[in-house]
């Protein structure tokens, strides 16, 4: 363990730590865009220095390590400072569209720019945003659009989409906000080896990447397990009104906060007005509704109807990746326990 202060306040905190995760570890906040746990540090966004005693600069907390004595400060005004001039520099070269953006009221931009609006100058901000011309907005992929007017060159899409993804479905080429995108920068959401897994959209923090349909003003979130293989990636529906309008990864063992297609997009037949809720049975050639209670009765006459006229080897069972693993050995064991034979198959074999 290391002794540090932050803020005045001693501190004990494990080594080989970053600033920011050991602030972090303490319930203190230091602003980030670029930081992601799961990728190497580059502070590509600015944003989060902070302050140490014996240092003429200030550091970057998302790649600066812990020291033993080490003296931080995360809050003084020389930090402030820096801090609401990275904002004020974004925001320039950003498209001020927050009532009408789909991430409004879950923004980072947002929220840290009403917490440092007192240091921002708000005429420059004006001025500057005003003048640039706007790109066009790519909305080719069927599932989010990018929005090259909201974005902060903070990296994060492009990082995932490279380092965790290993996809390479995005050209990028960004400095830093001090460069115009408009002259030096290249950047390309969808090359041809895009999956459309959404990753890039999970990850980033302002509304330059967008899902085409969601949610994410006033939802409330509710872990469970993407129902589509036997990976068993942990995932948060985003709901409003009892609907499911989105869905972001989480941190899961199986999926270290990365999904693919349908587990990030593939929600929507949760809502669907074709969907049975009830069961059905059979009654001179229509389906009628019916209780599980009779559903399950009607099946275990059947089953005990078949087997005693035609015997176990009359059965199969085929069973389905969107179960649990749990859920597929009980099935199997019913198979062969039950119905008494080894008929049985999966569905990922098709």
């Amino acid at each position: 363990m290391l002794n540090i202060k932050v803020n005045g306040t001693k501190l004990q905190v494990n080594e080989n730590l970053t600033i920011l995760e050991a602030c972090k570890d303490i319930d203190i906040e230091i602003p980030n865009f670029c930081y992601d746990e799961r990728l190497v540090p580059h502070a590509y966004c600015g944003i989060c220095v902070v302050e140490v005693e014996g240092e003429n600069e200030l550091v970057h907390a998302c790649s600066t390590k812990v020291e033993e004595g080490m003296k931080i400060n995360t809050n003084s005004r020389k930090v402030r400072s820096s801090r609401a001039k990275v904002l004020e520099n974004i925001m320039c070269d950003h498209a001020l569209e927050c009532t009408t953006c789909i991430r409004t009221g879950n923004c980072k931009l947002q929220d840290y720019s009403n917490e440092y609006s007192y240091s921002i100058d708000k005429q420059r901000v004006q001025s500057e945003s005003s003048k640039k011309e706007l790109l066009p907005i790519d909305d080719s992929n069927p599932l989010f659009i990018y929005d090259p007017n909201k974005c902060i060159k903070c990296k994060k899409c492009f990082r995932v989409c490279e380092e965790l993804q290993s996809t390479h479905g995005i050209e990028c080429d960004l400095r830093g906000y001090q460069i115009d995108r408009r002259d030096e920068l290249i950047e390309k959401i969808g090359k041809p080896e895009c999956v459309s897994c959404g990753n890039c959209v999970s990850v980033c923090p302002v509304g330059a990447l967008t899902p085409k349909k969601g949610e994410f003003y006033n939802t409330k979130k509710v872990r469970t397990t993407c129902p589509y293989c036997g990976v068993g990636c942990q995932f948060d529906l985003k709901v409003k009104n009892n609907i499911i309008v989105g869905v972001e990864p989480a941190n899961g063992d199986s999926n270290k906060g990365l999904l693919c297609v349908k587990g990030k997009f593939g929600y929507k037949f949760v809502n669907h007005p074709e969907r049975l809720t009830t069961p059905l049975i059979k009654k001179n050639g229509n389906f009628e509704e019916a209780t599980w209670e009779e559903a399950y009765d009607f099946i275990a006459n059947k089953f005990n109807s078949i087997k005693e006229k035609h015997g176990s080897s009359a059965f199969a069972g085929l069973t389905s990746a969107r179960c649990t693993n749990e859920e597929n050995f009980l099935f199997q064991k019913m198979v062969r326990v039950v119905m008494n034979n080894n008929n049985i198959d999966h569905c990922a074999r098709l």
